[in-house]
């Protein structure tokens, strides 16, 4: 299997990569990451095989708060553009719907935190091959997004429609948080617990507590889509050798 250049986008500082880092690291390949607000060498562009957008307590709207935000859009547009993998994640997910043609708004009384069951439908996406039907998965989101033209619907939850879509053979987005660790939801309990208001898809501090032996499973998931995606870039690399 080919070794792979990875960018992962980091949001805020206490946001906690290591499930892709470990999952990288044991694969042998090269992973960098990164906050989008120090700026984004341009020569990336050419040299990543696969660009993971993790989340971020700001909305993707937020461009007169948040001025990288214009930066970071118009690379996941080239990144998309020239074919290359990307995954994203909550934040992630969003900014690609929004780049895609969909529009991004706050979800109201639906808002999720918490552990909350993911439901797959009928349509079948490669790179999600070892996810089973259903799935309990950490979710902090209060936006949400349209459907792009032309993407694939793939999951939805009780309290969000859309809960991931996919757009031609590269680009995989997800609503929900597989890659949290419980001492990164520590921290976010800790810093935003004015968030934890009575809402029907909101669980209070002690419930999500209660939920961490959800995180190892979910993480497993997460790098099962990982080596699907790796798998995805290696055969690829493979045709264009054949083809050559």
């Amino acid at each position: 299997m080919s070794l792979l250049n990875i960018i992962v986008f980091r949001h805020f500082s206490f946001d906690d990569p290591s499930v892709i880092v470990s999952w990288s690291k044991q694969a042998g390949h090269d992973l960098i990451v990164h906050d989008p607000a120090n700026g984004i060498p341009p020569e990336w562009l050419h040299s990543l095989d696969l660009l993971v957008i993790q989340g971020g307590p700001m909305s993707i709207y937020q461009e007169t708060e948040y001025p990288w935000l214009i930066q970071e859009k118009h690379f996941v547009r080239d990144v998309i553009e020239a074919g290359k993998k990307v995954l994203g994640i909550c934040l992630g997910a969003q900014m690609i719907a929004e780049i895609l043609g969909g529009t991004v708004s706050p979800i109201g009384a639906n808002k999720e935190i918490g552990w909350h069951q993911i439901y797959r439908n009928k349509e079948r996406h490669p790179w999600l091959a070892q996810l089973p039907e259903h799935f309990i998965s950490f979710s902090w989101h209060g936006d949400t997004f349209s459907m792009p033209e032309g993407a694939r619907h793939l999951m939805y939850s009780e309290a969000c429609g859309q809960q991931a879509f996919a757009y031609g053979d590269h680009v995989l987005a997800l609503q929900f948080h597989l890659e949290s660790t419980p001492d990164c939801i520590e921290e976010m309990l800790s810093r935003w617990s004015h968030e934890l208001i009575d809402l029907s898809f909101i669980q209070q501090d002690a419930g999500i507590r209660e939920g961490m032996n959800h995180s190892e499973p979910a993480n497993r998931l997460l790098k099962g889509i990982l080596d699907q995606i790796a798998l995805s870039i290696s055969e690829s690399a493979d045709e264009s050798v054949l083809s050559s």
